[in-house]
């Protein structure tokens, strides 16, 4: 009986493997794979190499490679899960965040926005991600400028931005030669659809994925970027 459990189990993993949508992006160093994983949590698999990006418990890592690298964008709790933090670490794993984050992970090595750092055949840039208009009451912001980090990780020659929590920053707005970018648009902490396609159109990907979406109208935020050139992939982030 209890073999028979095990086996389902093992099957019921694999079954959810399966439903991932996971995205592979050809590189001049081999290939490059991203795994929605919930909301703004994923994970990146390139060189024999694994990187998480706001692991997150509500999220399902049955199944997920442990991690050598993990890059934390902000302090809220959606980006910065302690527990979840040691669920995908293992002995070795690094960890990069910006400094707003060291209090409560003193072991994570601190880039500030504009901060380059080469690990192994990646490079990592901290790209500014911050609320322009949007806060919880007048004068503050959710998330105030130079506290939290977006990333650019770049593998192979492809660029992929990971935004974290932000609006259309001019940061954001000026970026260049990005292959793959990952923007929020969820209301009130970061963007609408519109905001959203609006900045990306600034910046012109060849590619963007709508993440840490939550009710947000996704097709929304395709139809206006549709006649642009840029390839937008619409995924499940809540299955």
């Amino acid at each position: 009986m209890m073999k028979n459990l095990v086996v389902l189990c093992a099957l019921g993993v694999i079954a959810f493997a399966q439903q991932r949508p996971v995205q592979t992006i050809s590189t001049k160093a081999g290939d490059l794979k991203i795994t929605p994983i919930r909301h703004a949590s994923l994970m990146i698999e390139a060189g024999g190499k694994v990187i998480h990006v706001d692991p997150w418990s509500q999220g399902n890592y049955d199944g997920l490679a442990a991690a050598d690298l993990i890059l934390i964008t902000d302090i809220h709790g959606d980006h910065l899960d302690p527990k979840a933090i040691a669920k995908v670490k293992k002995e070795g794993t690094a960890i990069i965040a910006p400094n707003a984050v060291f209090a409560t992970l003193a072991e994570a090595q601190v880039m500030a926005n504009g901060d380059s750092k080469k690990w192994g055949a990646f490079t990592i840039e901290a790209v500014p991600m911050y609320n322009l208009k949007r806060g919880p009451s007048e004068g503050k912001f959710f998330h105030d400028k130079g506290r939290g980090n977006g990333y650019i990780v770049n593998y192979g020659g492809q660029r992929i931005y990971i935004a974290g929590d932000t609006e259309g920053v001019p940061e954001m707005r000026a970026l260049k030669n990005i292959d793959v970018a990952f923007v929020p648009m969820n209301l009130p902490y970061t963007m609408t659809p519109e905001e959203a396609a609006d900045a990306v159109k600034a910046f012109h990907p060849k590619a963007v994925y709508p993440y840490h979406y939550r009710e947000s109208d996704t097709k929304a935020f395709a139809a206006r970027l549709q006649g642009t050139g840029v390839d937008v992939r619409l995924l499940n982030w809540y299955y």
